[in-house]
């Protein structure tokens, strides 16, 4: 329901009618509005490590084709939510400017994938998949970016070309990079 109407336009009642759950059992796990939209970023997180530890912990796939796997994936998640992107770019969008826990929480989130991604990263540089030279870190970073910023076109498009176009141009860009059929996600 974040996903479908924001933050802002999300309400409580709306919440509990659809969840079926009386008043008194929200506040009862969740102190208000806010800690429970905080307590839903940390499930969407979950949900992201859990396919981070799948994809960069396949062993049968090069670094580069583990971080690229988790994008696919990650695209086909949005396409069985009908191309509402990522909740940590619309609540990032959303609520940034007028709250600094979430800023900050949806900042932090966003570090913790690129870390996570600039260690396969580091790894496609020890194999030589990348130039010695590679900022691994950096490189994770900027592909955290442009995945946000493609899944934002995507949205506003109902359409997966954006994200496609980014990943393509990301991993053609990467020196020595071999392309795997996309059709094997």
């Amino acid at each position: 329901m974040l996903l479908h109407h924001g933050y802002n336009d999300l309400g409580i009642a709306a919440l509990l009618e659809a969840a079926g759950i009386p008043k008194g059992s929200f506040y009862h796990h969740f102190k208000s509005k806010e800690d429970f939209a905080l307590q839903a970023i940390d499930l969407y997180m979950a949900e992201v490590h859990a396919g981070l530890d799948y994809c960069l912990g396949d062993a049968g796939r090069s670094p580069l084709l583990r971080v690229r796997h988790f994008f696919e994936l990650s695209e086909d998640k949005y396409r069985g939510e009908g191309f509402l992107g990522c909740l940590l770019g619309g609540l990032g969008q959303e609520l940034s400017g007028v709250s600094d826990v979430f800023r900050r929480k949806v900042e932090w989130c966003f570090s913790e994938i690129a870390r996570r991604l600039g260690a396969c990263l580091d790894e496609a540089v020890r194999e030589g998949e990348l130039p010695p030279e590679t900022d691994a870190a950096a490189l994770a970073e900027l592909l955290v970016n442009c995945w946000e910023g493609a899944a934002l076109r995507t949205r506003l498009r109902r359409d997966p070309a954006p994200l496609r176009q980014m990943l393509d141009f990301y991993f053609r860009s990467a020196p020595s990079y071999r392309t795997e059929p996309s059709s094997e996600n």
